[in-house]
């Protein structure tokens, strides 16, 4: 044992920068939850409207008002990897950023994809395990017979039928059954109960449940109506569909922060914080804190209140500052949107915007996260304009985005007979001036969710297949 001093510098993170990160990261309905919190604990806070505001605000207020120099915090420096209030990092690669709609959960395809790929399923039995997913409808039922599948594939219906039982044991259980009695029989299975009485009445009397009554089923199947209405109750927990309603989820209501509108020739960037109340400190505690009769304990209570006022104040005004500046300056470098609409979406990224506005490429990463700005083309989050492009061979950039659809609409006017592979869609592409890589195709289709070429004529029939039916060609 032994001891010894070292000196080292350490940075540490100011209660006030705190209080503007936190502000920055919030939607709007979070601002305003919080500063009503806020209303109800601190004495030193008052709200007040925004005509009332104008009217009294005096010299002496504008000490409550945003820091410019917060603009150029960098936030990243700020926040180490072991404070609790550091935030998700800013991705390095620009080609990271999530374009997800807005209240979009995991579907089943995506669902039960991710425990595929996590299963030892060889190389041809996991290719048609896909086949068979990509046949799972809402409900989680195979929608087509092995026959079939086997027919497609080229393979056995007995190497079908194995895959399909590892597929049954996926979650949701007996997801991929063919009708309600292997569904049934599947979670009884699970359940350990294969044998019981339960499994032989959905085994050999599934049909006669809503015809017979307990008394009659009881003389079916030899034994007393009470050990039947066990049985009963032990088959009325089991799940009909097993992937229905496990998949959806109600919407989340999407308040915009910021409203871009046209007023005359020129796009006008307006706040939408009209719920937030206005805040401003309380003078009647200041009064009692400068004549100087309250106790020790009251001051001390006093200037801690105070000062969390005044860093709130001032937290919100930077914010409205903050993603007033970074939203006006997307305005102005996406000009053509605003006009044209997403077709004219520039490639554009959140270092160009911080270098246009002089703050910390983190910043302008909180002020898109999670925020919404309602425009003449609609409700957008503010991540969804910045996104990374390329220039065709004529010269003219082209997003991401757009790349994306015009992949899809190439797909969309497939012959359904013989799907495009990704090599045939890299070619048509280059043949519009677009050279991408086949790779690349096949990241962007997997993006939009859209299966391989041999699974989308079976996944996305067309009328006339509709009109057939389902058998193969």
């Amino acid at each position: 044992m032994k001891l010894d001093l070292q000196l080292r510098l350490r940075q540490t993170i100011a209660p006030q920068l705190i209080q503007s990160l936190k502000m920055l990261q919030m939607p709007i309905l979070r601002l305003e939850q919080l500063v009503r919190q806020e209303l109800s604990v601190n004495p030193m806070l008052e709200e007040v409207d925004t005509a009332e505001e104008t009217e009294t605000s005096t010299p002496e207020s504008s000490e409550d008002n945003q820091d410019p120099q917060l603009d150029k915090i960098d936030w990243q420096e700020y926040l180490g990897e072991d404070h609790e209030y550091n935030y998700s990092r800013l991705p390095r690669d620009r080609e990271e950023f999530p374009e997800k709609a807005v209240v979009v959960e995991e579907t089943l395809y995506e669902h039960l994809s991710e425990q595929l790929n996590l299963s030892h399923l060889a190389s041809r039995e996991k290719e048609i395990a896909e086949y068979i997913i990509g046949n799972i409808d809402e409900n989680g039922f195979l929608t087509i017979p092995a026959k079939e599948i086997s027919m497609a594939l080229d393979a056995s219906e007995e190497e079908v039928l194995k895959v399909l039982a590892v597929i049954q044991k996926f979650d949701p259980v007996s997801v991929g059954a063919r009708d309600l009695r292997e569904c049934l029989l599947i979670q009884l299975q699970e359940r350990g109960l294969k044998g019981s009485l339960a499994y032989r009445i959905v085994a050999e009397h599934l049909s006669q449940l809503d015809k017979k009554s307990q008394q009659q089923l009881s003389h079916i199947v030899g034994v007393s109506p009470i050990k039947v209405e066990q049985a009963m109750e032990i088959i009325r927990s089991l799940n009909p569909r097993p992937a229905h309603g496990g998949f959806s989820k109600a919407a989340i209501p999407i308040v915009p922060d910021l409203t871009v509108e046209r007023l005359g020739d020129e796009l006008v960037v307006f706040h939408n914080d009209r719920n937030v109340p206005h805040l401003r400190v309380n003078t009647a505690y200041r009064e009692l804190l400068r004549k100087g009769k309250s106790s020790e304990d009251t001051k001390k209570y006093i200037r801690e209140k105070l000062e969390q006022a005044r860093w709130m104040v001032n937290a919100i005004n930077q914010r409205r500052t903050t993603m007033g500046r970074v939203m006006e300056a997307i305005v102005e470098q996406q000009g053509d949107f605003f006009e044209s609409g997403p077709e004219h979406l520039k490639p554009m990224t959140m270092e160009s915007i911080a270098e246009k506005v002089e703050m910390n490429v983190a910043t302008i990463s909180r002020v898109a996260s999670g925020k919404y700005v309602q425009t003449p083309m609609g409700v957008f989050e503010i991540r969804y304009f910045f996104n990374s492009g390329m220039t065709t061979d004529d010269g003219e950039e082209l997003t991401k985005r757009a790349i994306k659809r015009r992949l899809e609409g190439i797909i969309k006017n497939e012959d359904l007979r013989s799907p495009l592979s990704d090599q045939e869609i890299a070619n048509l592409l280059k043949e519009e001036g677009l050279s991408i890589a086949r790779r690349t195709v096949t990241k962007y289709r997997e993006e939009l969710k859209i299966m391989p070429a041999r699974f989308r004529k079976k996944v996305r029939p067309g009328p006339r297949e509709k009109e057939q039916g389902s058998g193969t060609d």
